[in-house]
């Protein structure tokens, strides 16, 4: 059958989290690109709404409860580098509870809030993708 952005491309999700004008970003142990900054994100699920699995995603990688969505767009990642291959939908969230925790030690080794002006580097292209539509 093969796998997800590398037998074929894949679905995915991006939600960029912004708290008091700050986007969350957590830094990448696999790939793709392992070592970027990325917004939480990951592939959509057969049968699952691509709303709900930014939601679960986030929820999954942050700890945070995560309120009302926005669709912003969509992107197409091709990484080379690693061979993957990724369309993804693009949304935001402003309302969120809790504070962020490395709950997925195993994926994530940092995650912060960042200001949009000084966000750490480097930045994973998915991240690069989003940011237009945050400013």
């Amino acid at each position: 059958m093969g796998l997800p952005g590398i037998d074929f491309p894949g679905l995915g999700v991006g939600l960029a989290i912004l708290r008091d004008g700050k986007l969350l970003l957590c830094r990448r142990m696999k790939a793709p690109e392992a070592g970027h900054w990325n917004i939480v994100g990951g592939k959509v699920d057969h049968m699952e709404p691509a709303a709900d699995a930014a939601k679960r995603e986030a929820e999954e990688e942050t700890g945070l409860t995560i309120g009302p969505i926005t669709y912003l767009g969509v992107t197409e990642q091709i990484i080379k580098a690693d061979g993957q291959h990724w369309v993804s939908l693009l949304y935001k969230a402003t309302e969120t509870t809790g504070e962020p925790q490395l709950t997925e030690p195993d994926k994530l080794s940092e995650i912060g809030f960042f200001e949009l002006d000084n966000l750490p580097q480097p930045l994973s292209v998915f991240t690069r993708a989003v940011l237009p539509y945050l400013r």
